[in-house]
């Protein structure tokens, strides 16, 4: 007579307790978490330090002739000069900063003033020169932007584009015309295929104009 085999089905493992799935998670979470603090810490001040210093390139190509600058900060409605080496303020609102700017004699040239306006994807944020006796921007340099590639971001390089801010009045207020038809020194000739990305630089111009202007009148009167 044959012998029947019992067939032995091993007992199912034990499903690991929420407690332990949690604390893997969170174990995770804590390594992932001092990770990210760590790259954040560690790359800040070099971020920092690579925007102070196109910054400061800027400063000298949209102030030509410029050699060197004074950073006034706004403080109770008026412009102050920031003492070299003075401290940056922890935490809270950033300040709100524009570049006086001198010759080589010593000899105020302009100022240099950031500005950001929406364009077509993203902030466009540029800086530019300001010259208060002629009253005209003469120079102009963007510092970041998402524009599209091949359009948008001709506002970067386009030189066509760029030579509207050689010498260009702020009086009456900085209006954007179609390539070809700019006919007064207050107008700004679009880019073809980038006229959104035009006209969100006429508008960051005549905004920061509008902001700015009477507290350099207000500054250069008490100098």
């Amino acid at each position: 007579m044959q012998e029947e085999t019992k067939q032995i089905i091993p007992s199912p493992e034990p499903e690991p307790s929420s407690f332990r799935l949690v604390a893997t998670l969170g174990l995770a979470g804590f390594f992932s978490g001092l990770v990210l603090v760590g790259a954040f810490l560690y790359t800040q001040p070099i971020i920092a330090a690579n925007r102070a210093r196109a910054l400061q390139q800027a400063i000298f190509k949209v102030l030509p002739e410029c050699t060197g600058f004074k950073t006034l900060e706004l403080r109770g409605g008026q412009l102050v000069v920031l003492e070299e080496g003075a401290e940056e303020p922890k935490g809270g609102e950033e300040p709100r900063r524009i570049y006086a700017g001198y010759n080589e004699k010593g000899q105020l040239i302009g100022f240099a003033i950031p500005g950001e306006e929406p364009g077509y994807q993203d902030l466009v944020v540029a800086l530019f020169g300001y010259n208060p006796r002629e009253k005209v921007i003469i120079g102009f340099e963007v510092l970041e932007s998402k524009e599209t590639p091949g359009l948008g971001d001709k506002i970067m390089k386009d030189q066509g584009f760029h030579a509207n801010f050689e010498s260009l009045a702020v009086e009456p207020a900085i209006t954007v015309v179609k390539k070809g038809e700019k006919k007064k020194d207050n107008e700004i000739e679009a880019i073809t295929g980038a006229t959104i990305s035009s006209k969100a630089v006429g508008r960051l111009l005549d905004k920061s104009m509008a902001e700015w202007r009477p507290l350099i009148e207000a500054y250069e009167k008490k100098e």
